[in-house]
């Protein structure tokens, strides 16, 4: 029974750490083998417009545009929960849920069971935002744990990917290292999380004191 939980737990352990160098983008720029460890890669891309890779073609504006946009959206999302879905099945979750918790809970008041969520915004907003609605719909995030978690992704969304990829050009005339320019964004990012934290404690501080004025 032991050596059956020993290996549970190391399966787990195993999943856990995949998906988290899958979803940092610590491969994105990765050669061989190693890039298949990139949650971008393994989403693939196709089409080319001038060169660069685009599936919308070129010129197109409105409502069109708009959807074939959005279009692109549903198979990294699919890959995203597919993969979420198999590492739950082998305990990832759970492990993840003990290790996060003493990390996000004090530096945005968030349970370490959005820890896999918050290592996926690194590399896309798209999959945050699906993942965080499904927290919540799980009632495993509060309402007021979700607008904290909005906040941190919200402001500078995908802070890895859309760094080393929009603001590529900046990079390469910068005098600052990219990793010091991510760290920096990311602190920001916590800063701004933690304005909506104490808004909703103070928010919640004065709807208290309403219930006991009206009881």
């Amino acid at each position: 029974m032991n050596n059956n939980n020993t290996k549970k737990n190391i399966i787990a352990w195993i999943s856990l750490v995949m998906l988290i160098m899958i979803f940092s983008g610590a491969f994105q720029k990765a050669e061989g083998p190693l890039r298949a460890l990139d949650f971008n890669t393994l989403a693939g891309s196709f089409g080319k417009v001038s060169g660069k890779l685009d599936f919308r073609g070129a010129g197109g504006t409105g409502a069109k545009e708009g959807f074939l946009f959005a279009l692109t959206l549903i198979p990294t999302t699919m890959l995203a929960l597919g993969l979420i879905e198999v590492a739950q099945e082998l305990g990832g979750l759970r492990v993840a849920s003990k290790i996060f918790t003493p990390l996000l809970k004090p530096l945005m008041g968030l349970p370490g069971v959005v820890g896999l969520t918050f290592v996926s915004t690194f590399t896309s907003s798209d999959v945050g935002a699906v993942m965080t609605k499904e927290h919540f719909e799980n009632d495993e995030i509060t309402d007021d744990q979700r607008a904290i978690f909005v906040a941190y992704q919200y402001a500078g969304s995908g802070v890895i990917n859309n760094t080393l990829t929009g603001g590529a050009p900046l990079i390469a005339v910068s005098i600052v290292p990219v990793g010091l320019i991510i760290l920096i964004q990311i602190v920001v990012k916590i800063i701004g999380a933690n304005i909506v934290r104490l808004y909703c404690k103070r928010l919640n501080q004065k709807e208290a004191k309403k219930d006991k004025a009206f009881a």
